[in-house]
């Protein structure tokens, strides 16, 4: 199992930028293929961005491309979002996401229900 904890969320003016983190322990971090979901009040989860297992590909929604960043350092556990250019429409809790795979596999999803183990959220509000 792997337990997952988001930080670095906070309240930003629209065009600003922030780094979220998701610290993983537990199994060994390269067994997991890793994804940034968020969900807004009154809305469901929706993909954000995911990463393989080695960080050499990675997948994003059109409503990102271009602003947000995926990345992973598999010697710290850790998976990173860097967001820039950010909207008030980006404003939501972010979760990270884990699915367990075999080793090197090649996979991820955007689908919620691919996804193991998930993070509690960390909150990010985008102001006008």
């Amino acid at each position: 199992q792997v337990q997952l904890v988001e930080s670095g969320g906070g309240l930003v003016q629209a065009g600003g930028s922030l780094r979220l983190s998701c610290a993983a322990s537990g199994r060994t971090f390269s067994m997991y293929a890793m994804g940034w979901f968020r969900q807004a009040p009154g809305k469901e989860r929706e993909f954000v961005t995911s990463i393989i297992w080695s960080g050499g590909s990675t997948d994003y929604a059109d409503s990102v491309k271009g602003r947000f960043t995926i990345s992973r350092d598999n010697a710290k556990n850790t998976l990173y979002l860097q967001m820039n250019s950010l909207k008030p429409e980006d404003t939501a809790v972010y979760y990270c996401a884990a699915r367990s795979i075999g080793s090197r596999e090649i996979a991820t999803a955007t689908s919620t229900r691919w996804y193991n183990y998930w993070g509690q959220g960390t909150q990010v509000t985008v102001s006008s």
